[in-house]
């Protein structure tokens, strides 16, 4: 069967990897074509890359309205790919601004959609669900507290646990350099990037102790060095983000996905998030987040508990991060606590094979077999 995969950002491209693994498994002439990164090239050298998430990655309304023509030129391109290819499936990783116009126009045109990763509409923009439950043929979702919610709206789902769990668990680390550091993972978009290197640069010049970076997928030396100057203990590596964080006494975190790895990994963290006034006021009076949502980070989303700190916006600055810092790496009673909480939500995902499980079920749906 013919598989057109897409995935806008690194995150993406981590369970677009996997997933495609595992349809390699289920379904040995699969034929598969992509929007992605390098990570799902390497799942399968055979597959065909359209277009790398590098192209078009953006976060925030500034940025969006800035690559405006980019990504709707992205869209009508992919819309003309997938007719000329005729795919048995379209699978959307996440990604929703880019991939609820691919969804609905595939389901348009006859071709089975299948979202994985689903799109956080019991965050935000909940009036997403009757588009969702108007085009996709299933939800594949990974975190447990989607269950009742999707149910709820009346959109079919499935769950097989968690699909980091096996790419955390199955990762050969090894130590990325000598000595004790404190990680510090500060986003995979520029705009991320620009907020938080200012205050954890500052945050590095009063610990006086050695910083490593993780640089994300996406992104250069120069989109860090700018903000890293002549200091000598920060240092900046790629390609090692799962080494940094396991060897690391504790990390700093831009909320998203690596939030989730450094908790399944046992790095004690922090973590801390901030974007434009314009965007601000846009998810405060647009968008209008769930207020009931208690938390931003998805490790103390799915206990539904602070095992960790948030810095969120006006609190993300260098005193406080400075603070937290101090408090994990000296006040062991803290860190253990912690640590207990990580193991509550490892717990919570389940167990391994999440991964083939899904493709599994995607390929009988595809047969009839379900």
């Amino acid at each position: 069967m013919k598989y057109y995969i897409i995935a806008g950002e690194a995150s993406g491209d981590l369970h677009g990897s996997n997933l495609i693994k595992g349809l390699r498994v289920k379904d040995p002439e699969a034929q598969i074509r992509f929007w992605g990164g390098d990570l799902m090239q390497a799942a399968d050298p055979e597959a065909q890359l359209v277009r790398h998430y590098k192209e078009g990655a953006v976060m925030g309304l500034v940025e969006v309205v800035a690559k405006a023509r980019l990504l709707l030129g992205n869209v009508d391109f992919c819309k003309k790919d997938i007719l000329a290819w005729q795919p048995d499936v379209v699978i959307l990783i996440d990604y929703p601004g880019f991939n609820f116009k691919i969804g609905r126009f595939a389901h348009e045109n006859g071709i089975k959609v299948f979202y994985y990763i689903a799109p956080k509409t019991w965050a935000s923009r909940e009036k997403r669900n009757a588009a969702l439950k108007s085009w996709v043929d299933r939800l594949f979702i990974i975190f447990p507290f989607e269950k009742a919610y999707f149910t709820s709206r009346g959109i079919p789902w499935s769950y097989q646990g968690n699909p980091l769990i096996d790419a955390v668990d199955g990762h050969p680390f090894e130590r990325p350099v000598e000595g004790s550091y404190i990680a510090l993972l500060a986003g995979s978009r520029k705009g991320e990037i620009s907020r938080m290197m200012p205050v954890c640069m500052e945050v590095a010049d009063l610990l006086g102790r050695q910083i490593v970076i993780a640089g994300a997928p996406a992104r250069s030396r120069e989109d860090y060095e700018k903000y890293i100057g002549n200091r000598r203990n920060v240092k900046l590596l790629f390609g090692r983000t799962y080494d940094i964080l396991k060897y690391a006494d504790a990390a700093i975190i831009n909320s998203g996905t690596a939030s989730l790895e450094a908790a399944l990994i046992g790095t004690p963290q922090v973590v801390c998030w901030s974007t434009s006034a314009v965007t601000m006021w846009a998810i405060r009076h647009i968008f209008r987040v769930d207020r009931r949502i208690k938390y931003i980070s998805l490790g103390n989303l799915i206990v539904d508990k602070p095992v960790f700190r948030e810095l969120i916006q006006e609190e993300f600055n260098t005193a406080a991060v400075f603070a937290e810092l101090r408090r994990i790496t000296e006040d062991s009673a803290y860190r253990a606590k912690m640590e207990e909480g990580y193991r509550e939500i490892r717990e919570a995902l389940g167990g391994t094979g999440a991964s083939e499980a899904i493709a599994g079920e995607m390929v009988s749906r595809l047969k009839g077999q379900i």
